[in-house]
């Protein structure tokens, strides 16, 4: 078995770093406080390569592997999860979409846009009545003369309102039950696409959160992404590979609340003495650098596995589960070693508190993945 990551990911690594810590860290309370969208530091990402990162470059992406893209999202999010979201979103499933189930020409009129961050991408599966449950799917899109006329609306799409174009499920026939549900490309000029509210989060608040509505939006027939009903079974080859990114974002705010709660143990002091020196710290760091790394080889097992082609349902399930419940442990003891200062805003595991909890609900809670996995285990066994 191979553990060492190659001379280009180690360069990867430190490079963006490097730019997180530049261009992001100064700002992170700012844009939390403010719920402020970086665009900025987005659009720098596109010109990186970090928003086309699994992408071919004759689609003007980078040609990264699984591998690579788990770096930069662990990396970003080390700094700020939030950017982390943004980015893993826009590459994991709105682009990713199209890359896998589209046609040559959609491809060819997306994927360059997208990669580059010349425009941003969204990707809304989940409803008011249908989150882990595609059955209560509500929207609809109906044919008519040759177009496709949608109604209904989205919630909870990740980068909605500062989108340019959207992928979006909608029931084509709904006596078909799971292969009655379509995708379709929507660009955000398109007349009855509106974004709705924007969501007022507990964590995770630079990155924009909200709704997307359809009111008799027409779109033409070259705009049906993948076969038409087959749009909810393409989502959950997306999925598989949506969560290895979440995984690597949990791995990522995890790193970053231990780095945080180590550096203050060594500087903290309480009766004369650093708090790193008592060892009821000392095993809370213990057990957080262990489920750090126990974490991080669960994440880059389905990375490696993804890049060779493997099915990795069950394998992407499990690092997400792990990661992300580790992760939330992780925050919860970085604010306990803080003690009083862990609870201001001043201070950063605050902010990875709060943001972490979201990696255990987004793209699957951790009960589905629980079911995902077992479903897998019965099935291989």
């Amino acid at each position: 078995m191979e553990f060492d990551y190659t001379a280009d990911q180690i360069q990867l690594r430190k490079s963006v770093r490097e730019f997180a810590e530049a261009e992001i860290r100064p700002h992170v309370l700012e844009w939390d406080e403010g719920q402020i969208f970086p665009l900025d530091v987005v659009k720098k990402c596109g010109r990186l390569g970090y928003l086309g990162a699994i992408f071919p470059e004759e689609l003007g992406g980078s040609g990264l592997s699984y591998i690579d893209y788990s770096i930069i999202i662990e990396e970003l999010s080390r700094v700020d999860p939030s950017v982390g979201l943004i980015v893993a979103a826009h590459n994991s499933l709105c682009t990713n979409h199209i890359f896998i189930a589209g046609t040559q020409q959609q491809k060819q009129k997306y994927i360059p846009k997208l990669a580059t961050g010349e425009w941003i991408g969204c990707w809304s599966l989940t409803e008011p009545d249908a989150g882990s449950d595609a059955a209560g799917t509500r929207s609809t899109a109906v044919h008519k003369d040759g177009s496709w006329i949608l109604n209904g609306g989205k919630t909870f799409t990740t980068n909605a309102h500062f989108a340019q174009v959207c992928v979006a499920m909608a029931v084509t026939n709904r006596a078909a039950s799971h292969h009655g549900i379509s995708a379709f490309i929507i660009e955000a000029s398109t007349p009855g696409f509106r974004v709705g509210k924007k969501e007022n989060k507990l964590g995770m608040r630079a990155s924009s959160t909200g709704e997307v509505l359809f009111t008799d939006c027409e779109l033409p027939q070259c705009q049906l992404l993948g076969k038409e009903g087959e749009g909810f079974v393409d989502s959950l080859r997306i999925l598989d590979g949506g969560r290895i990114s979440i995984a690597a974002l949990s791995l990522g705010t995890a790193e970053g609340a231990y780095d945080a709660a180590l550096k203050y143990s060594k500087q903290r002091k309480q009766f004369g003495r650093f708090i790193s020196e008592f060892q009821t710290t000392q095993n809370k760091l213990a057990d957080m650098a262990t489920e750090i790394d126990a974490a991080r080889l669960l994440v880059y097992r389905a990375a490696y596995l993804k890049d060779r082609g493997h099915r990795v349902t069950k394998e992407s399930s499990m690092a997400k589960l792990f990661a992300s419940e580790a992760a939330v442990r992780i925050c919860d003891q970085a604010v306990q070693i803080y003690g009083g200062y862990g609870f201001i805003k001043d201070y950063p595991v605050e902010k990875f508190y709060r943001d972490v909890k979201l990696c255990t609900i987004g793209e699957g809670t951790s009960e589905i993945q629980r079911l995902v996995i077992a479903r897998q285990l019965l099935k291989d066994g």
